[in-house]
């Protein structure tokens, strides 16, 4: 008898939405859930070539964790493509400023790249305080 691989097409897929909790936990467990949760790869049905991935609101980016000392040693670059266009801010300084975009370059170094990375990255929506405009999807609270 011979068994078939079972591969998961863009309409068997379907989707929920959940929300991760940032506050007081570290930055990068809550990216690597979220990314999972992109993905898809906490479904029975995930499907390496297709987005599975389900929508991620991830309130309190502001009140993230980081470790150790890398408040102040990890580094984020930014260039412009002029010469001297690079921009260095600490972590302390994206996590006041920025604490979204931080959330952001976390979960999106782990999506794959190209086409399907950036479709599971627009299923993403950080929120620095504890409210979030999604009310109306009835997001699933997650627990890290």
């Amino acid at each position: 008898m011979k068994m078939n691989t079972f591969m998961a097409k863009k309409s068997d897929v379907k989707r929920e939405w959940f929300v991760i909790d940032a506050e007081g936990k570290s930055l990068g467990r809550v990216a690597s859930k979220a990314a999972t949760i992109l993905r898809g790869k906490h479904k029975a049905i995930y499907t390496p070539n297709v987005d599975c991935g389900d929508y991620v609101i991830i309130i309190n980016a502001s009140k993230v964790n980081l470790t150790g000392n890398k408040l102040d040693d990890k580094m984020y670059y930014n260039h412009s493509d002029y010469p001297g266009g690079l921009r260095e801010r600490t972590a302390r300084e994206m996590r006041e400023k920025y604490p979204e975009e931080m959330l952001q370059r976390a979960i999106k170094g782990m999506l794959p790249k190209g086409r399907l990375g950036r479709a599971m990255n627009k299923k993403l929506f950080v929120y620095a305080g504890s409210e979030h405009k999604q009310q109306a999807q009835q997001p699933k609270e997650l627990n890290l």
